[in-house]
C-alpha cells in the first residue's frame, strides 16, 4: 500500500472543507504569482485581437440581419457572447489537462498533497476553484472591455452573461478534469483537442447560426455542452432572452456540473488511492 493510501485513509474526516481549501490557498496563490505572465498573451492579448477580427474586420463585410444573426443588430454584437463563452471552454480545458496530468504524474504534487490529512474531494476542489478564478479574472476582462462598445442591451446582461461563461467553463472543467486524471499518457489529449475542443468551438454556434448547420447538424450542435453556453452568455448579452430556452440551457450545463464532479473526483480516487 503507498503512503498516499495510507494517509489518506488513515484520518478520514478530520478536516473541515473550508479547513481543507484553506491549506491549499498557499500553494494556488504561489502557482498563480509565477504563472500569470505566461499567460497574459494567451488568456487576453490574443483572444480580444481575434474578437476585434472578427467583429470588426469581418464583420464589416456581413449585413446585420436581426432575423438571421439571432436578435443581434451587428455580427459584432452577434459573435462577441458566443466567443467569450468558447474561450470558457478553452481555458478551462487548458487549466485541466497537462497541469493535472503534471500533479499526478510527473511532479506527483498530489501523492505530497495526500501524505496529509487531505483527500482527493479536497484536492479537486482546490483545483477546481483556482479554474474558477481563472475563468472569472479572463471572462470579466473581456465583459468589461467590450461593454462599452453596445455589445450588451441592458445593464444586467454583462453580468448574466459572465455567469453563464463561468458556468459552461466549469461543465467542461470537471468532466476534462475526470478524463486527464484517468489518462496514463498525455497522447491522450491530442484526441480531445482534435476530436472534442476544436469542433466544439467551430460548429456550436459561436461564429454563426447554427441554422447554417442544416435541420440535422442544428440539433447535433443543440446537443453538445457549448451550445447552451454559446446561446445563454449570447441571450442574455443581448437582452432576447427566452426564459424557458434559457432554463433549458442552465439545467443542462448545472447537470453536466453536478455529474462532473463525482466523474472527477473518482477519477483521482482510482488513480491515487485505489
Amino acid at each position: 500500500m503507498s503512503a498516499a493510501t495510507t494517509a489518506s485513509t488513515a484520518t478520514p474526516g478530520t478536516l473541515t472543507r473550508g479547513e481543507a481549501l484553506r491549506r491549499q490557498v498557499d500553494y494556488w496563490a504561489t502557482v498563480y504569482r509565477r504563472t500569470w505572465r505566461g499567460s497574459v498573451v494567451s488568456s487576453f492579448a490574443t483572444p480580444l485581437f481575434y474578437v476585434l477580427a472578427m467583429g470588426v474586420l469581418l464583420g464589416g463585410f456581413i449585413d446585420g440581419d436581426p432575423d438571421v444573426l439571432e436578435g443581434a443588430t451587428s455580427y459584432f454584437r452577434f459573435v462577441v457572447p458566443g466567443l467569450i463563452a468558447a474561450h470558457a471552454m478553452q481555458t478551462a480545458v487548458g487549466e485541466t489537462t497537462y497541469p493535472v496530468m503534471g500533479m499526478v504524474k510527473w511532479q506527483r504534487i498530489y501523492d505530497s498533497m495526500l501524505a496529509t490529512p487531505l483527500q482527493c474531494r479536497d484536492l479537486v476542489g482546490a483545483h477546481l476553484l483556482f479554474v474558477l478564478f481563472r475563468l472569472a479574472t479572463t471572462c470579466a476582462v473581456y465583459d468589461l472591455v467590450l461593454a462599452p462598445f453596445g455589445v450588451y442591451g441592458s445593464w444586467w446582461g454583462p453580468f448574466a452573461a459572465f455567469g453563464a461563461q463561468l458556468l459552461v467553463g466549469m461543465a467542461f472543467a470537471v468532466w476534462v478534469y475526470g478524463v486527464s486524471a484517468r489518462l496514463r499518457s498525455e497522447e491522450g489529449f491530442g484526441v480531445l483537442f482534435r476530436l472534442g475542443v476544436f469542433p466544439l468551438f467551430l460548429f456550436s454556434g459561436a461564429f454563426f447560426p447554427i441554422a447554417n448547420l442544416g435541420e440535422v447538424g442544428a440539433w447535433v450542435a443543440r446537443c453538445t455542452p457549448l451550445w447552451h453556453g454559446v446561446n445563454l452568455s449570447r441571450m442574455f448579452a443581448l437582452d432576447q432572452v427566452t426564459w424557458w430556452l434559457a432554463g433549458v440551457n442552465v439545467a443542462v450545463l448545472a447537470v453536466l456540473l453536478l455529474a462532473g464532479w463525482r466523474w472527477a473526483v473518482t477519477g483521482l480516487e482510482r488513480r491515487l488511492v485505489s
